[in-house]
């Protein structure tokens, strides 16, 4: 099949076009014969039209390539050697929700023949891919993962939204496969992208494990920073100070308090104690670090509301800008952003709350959150506090005579990530 590929008489499909799986189809376009494959049609046409609907890749982005999008089965057929790279989110109970996994699982099983090979991409629980989606493609295809009809691997994602210096050619790329055979192919197959490199895992319940790892061992870190912060704060010591000053230490590890949301680090960790639970294991570590990071939101709105009162402000009457939407900076994705909580937060107090942001989708804001972005024209002059929750690009440029042009008179500056300390001077400042 390797060769065959090489010589495009046969062709790779990636499912799921989102973040993850359009930089990969459009990169393995460079080299062979690539069919994109997405249920959402409105989708397509943007892709065809070399629009990226994630807003991460430009137009130039698509030239050159040997690639058909589509959300036809029939077109889907033509390949061999399939890529599933579709989201694994949470529910509303924290669950881990499959629903669009086992779907394309269902798609895979309709259009898959004799011989053919499919690697998941899509981060889950050790055991996802031979417990829930192999059963899955057996039933729709008929055909025998026991008996060799089709082979199968799993190679996480480290795709980093946002984040121009590791693409995914510089990324090393976990990979596994079901048998010796089908790791030597799918490690080959990989490598004509991935010019970090791979490491090829011993199975695949290995490379599930190690990619679910990744994100949790971020998490928890995170939380101990922001439990920290609000230790510190009660201290009257700045967190980011006292971190820089610990920094100096050789092996002292970098991480910094924030809201912690988007679809890895705060979706992750519930894959594996869901897992952990159904094995008669309380993973009460991740569990606490989830906690404690889910609570950041609803905790800065309180110290917002709190810092208002101390300073003389009617809060019922109160008018808050809230600046970024997006889970983080740079990006316009808005899934599971923590800002929300935020905002959600400062609502319940009464507060009047004005949100802007440069990347946000103001429609998509309102459908998932219930929110709509400030137009530029619309901000007021007289906000009696600003929070800058989400540390885009453009602010960083702000200082505070522009703060002090939007506000009120004694007005409160919440900075999230600590982007202005040391350089407020008259207004009242607090960060994490």
């Amino acid at each position: 099949m390797y060769e065959q590929l090489l010589q495009k008489k046969t062709k790779l499909a990636v499912i799921g076009l989102g973040y993850v799986g359009l930089p990969i189809a459009l990169e393995f376009a460079r080299h062979i014969s690539v069919i994109g494959f997405d249920i959402n049609a409105a989708r397509v046409d943007l892709m065809r039209n070399n629009i990226d609907p994630s807003g991460e890749l430009e137009a130039q982005d698509f030239e050159g390539r040997d690639i058909v999008f589509t959300d036809s089965l029939e077109v889907l057929r033509e390949a061999t050697f399939f890529i599933v790279a579709v989201p694994t989110p949470i529910d509303e109970h924290a669950q881990p929700d499959l629903r669009p996994l086992l779907g394309a699982s269902t798609t895979m099983g309709k259009v898959l023949k004799k011989g053919d090979y499919v690697v998941f991409e899509s981060t889950v629980y050790p055991g996802c891919t031979e417990e829930d989606c192999i059963p899955v493609m057996e039933k729709h295809s008929g055909l025998s993962f026991a008996n060799g009809d089709f082979k199968v691997g799993y190679s996480p994602e480290r795709i980093n939204p946002g984040d121009k210096e590791h693409t995914l050619a510089r990324i090393v790329k976990v990979v596994s496969g079901c048998d010796e055979e089908a790791l030597d192919l799918i490690a080959k197959v990989y490598e004509l992208v991935i010019t970090a490199g791979v490491h090829r895992a011993s199975s695949i319940k290995v490379a599930e494990a190690a990619k679910i790892i990744e994100n949790t061992q971020r998490d928890v870190n995170i939380a101990l920073m922001n439990e920290l912060s609000m230790i510190f704060d009660r201290m009257s010591i700045n967190t980011y100070e006292v971190l820089e000053a610990a920094g100096t230490k050789w092996n002292f590890l970098k991480f910094s308090p924030g809201l912690v949301g988007g679809h890895c680090i705060g979706v992750d960790p519930y894959y594996l104690t869901y897992k952990a639970k159904e094995l008669g294991y309380d993973a009460k570590v991740i569990l606490s670090g989830r906690t404690t990071n889910d609570n950041m939101g609803a905790y800065i709105a309180r110290k917002t509301v709190q810092m208002m009162i101390k300073h003389g402000k009617d809060v019922a009457k109160s008018r808050v800008l809230v600046m970024g939407a997006t889970f983080k900076e740079n990006v316009e994705d808005i899934r599971n952003s923590k800002v929300a909580d935020v905002i959600q937060e400062l609502k319940n107090f009464s507060v009047n709350v004005d949100i802007i942001d440069p990347h946000a989708s103001s429609d998509e804001l309102h459908h998932e959150y219930g929110f709509r972005l400030t137009a530029p024209d619309d901000m007021r002059k007289d906000y009696d506090a600003v929070i800058v929750a989400v540390s885009h690009l453009p602010y960083a440029t702000l200082n505070e005579d522009y703060f002090k042009s939007i506000t009120s008179e004694n007005p409160v500056l919440v900075d999230i990530k600590g982007l202005f300390r040391g350089k407020i001077e008259d207004m009242h400042y607090w960060s994490l």
